[in-house]
């Protein structure tokens, strides 16, 4: 799977401060990797109708077992929102025993500053 391209649901205010969250995944098993890339839709459909989301990727090598996801948010409040509903909720707890290793990070950034590059993202995440 390519990267998926910096998809824009809604469009931040001007020079307004954003929430950026960036995450880190390996799978322990390449079963793991697969089922990760199976719930990758239904999520990817989450985030398009998000409230609250300015923006957000996803870099994928399943044969490396690590996936990447970078986002920026209105709030914290509304990256919590989406957390926990519709399927990223499932998809996470159904996953959780497949994960060897996971990081994230979270920094604010200007709505000015999006798309945010991945190479910020990856300099931050451990």
């Amino acid at each position: 799977m390519p990267t998926l391209p910096w998809t824009v649901p809604n469009i931040p205010p001007s020079d307004t401060e954003v929430h950026v969250f960036a995450s880190r995944f390996e799978t322990r098993t390449l079963w793991g990797a697969l089922k990760f890339l199976a719930g990758t839709p239904a999520v990817w459909r989450q985030v398009r109708r998000s409230p609250g989301v300015y923006g957000a990727t996803l870099k994928a090598k399943p044969l490396k077992r690590t996936f990447w996801t970078l986002s920026a948010w209105e709030s914290k409040d509304a990256l919590h929102a989406f957390v926990r509903a519709d399927a990223h909720g499932p998809a996470s707890r159904g996953l959780a025993p497949q994960m060897k290793d996971s990081a994230f990070t979270t920094w604010q950034a200007s709505s000015d500053d999006l798309p945010l590059p991945w190479s910020e993202a990856l300099r931050r995440l451990p």
